[in-house]
């Protein structure tokens, strides 16, 4: 089970977005992720007749390491780190560790 998911909101915790919000697009081999509006690359690309794309430069969001994400508890307002617990039920879900608050619902 990944601590981190898509759809996730996740704050960048170093680099040169840090503190920034964003919610997770891709998580790719349980190592990076994709989030929306961070770690931007501006990228030259060329036309194609056949698709009918457009050439210029274009932003493209690059991906991140999950070790440089926290995912954001609305209750602190700020990244805290996530754990996991097995409810009576016997489901296996994520919990913040601060306030022991199921993530999942």
């Amino acid at each position: 089970m990944r601590k981190i998911r898509k759809g996730d909101d996740v704050i960048v915790l170093v680099g040169k977005d840090k503190g920034k919000r964003g919610t997770v697009l891709k998580v790719i081999d349980d190592e990076y992720a994709v989030v929306e509006n961070i770690n931007i690359a501006r990228k030259h690309q060329k036309a194609n007749p056949r698709t009918g794309e457009p050439g210029g430069i274009i932003d493209k969001p690059m991906p991140i390491h999950l070790s440089n994400l926290g995912l954001y508890n609305p209750v602190k307002g700020r990244a805290d780190r996530v754990g996991f617990k097995i409810l009576e039920d016997g489901r296996k879900v994520r919990i913040f560790k601060s306030t022991g608050e199921v993530v999942d619902v």
